[in-house]
Formats: structure tokens, C-alpha cells, sequence
């Protein structure tokens, strides 16, 4: 399993070009090649068909850890 940054860098293919491919549009199908977005069952298999390769050859998480957590409580630094 590789990211699909893997693959939209192997073939060649543009975010532009993958989102009328995949009937997406271009801005969520950057957001999913950069990690910042976990896509829908559906949105992949639109993603794979596009790009030529099994859906199961994709890793689909999410490639930017999350920095900002709000909360309250003591393991936040403030009490309820």
C-alpha cells in the first residue's frame, strides 16, 4: 500500500486532470493527494479507477497529524 501521492507522482497525472477523471472536484481531490482529507467509499473507487490501480493498493489515512486540540479539563490545562 502507498499514498496516492505515490501514484498521482507515478503516472504523471495532474490533481486537475485526476479530479475529471474521477468526476471530483479539483479542490477535495488536492486536499485527499496531500493528506488533509479522508475520502468516501465512493470518491476512492473513483480515485483508483482513475488512476489504474486497485482500490487495496491505496493507503487512504490521512497524512497530516492534528496539531490543535480544544477541549476542557484538567488534561487541557482547564477545569470544567
Amino acid at each position: 500500500m502507498k499514498p496516492i501521492a505515490h501514484y498521482v507522482e507515478k503516472t504523471g497525472i495532474t490533481v486537475d486532470e485526476l479530479g475529471r477523471a474521477a468526476q471530483l472536484d479539483a479542490k477535495l481531490v488536492k486536499a485527499i493527494v496531500d493528506g488533509h482529507y479522508t475520502p468516501s467509499p465512493s470518491q476512492r473507487q473513483r480515485l483508483a479507477a482513475a488512476l489504474g490501480v486497485s482500490l487495496d493498493d491505496i493507503s487512504w489515512d490521512h497524512a497530516v497529524p492534528v496539531e490543535h486540540m480544544r477541549g476542557n479539563g484538567p488534561q487541557f490545562g482547564r477545569s470544567t
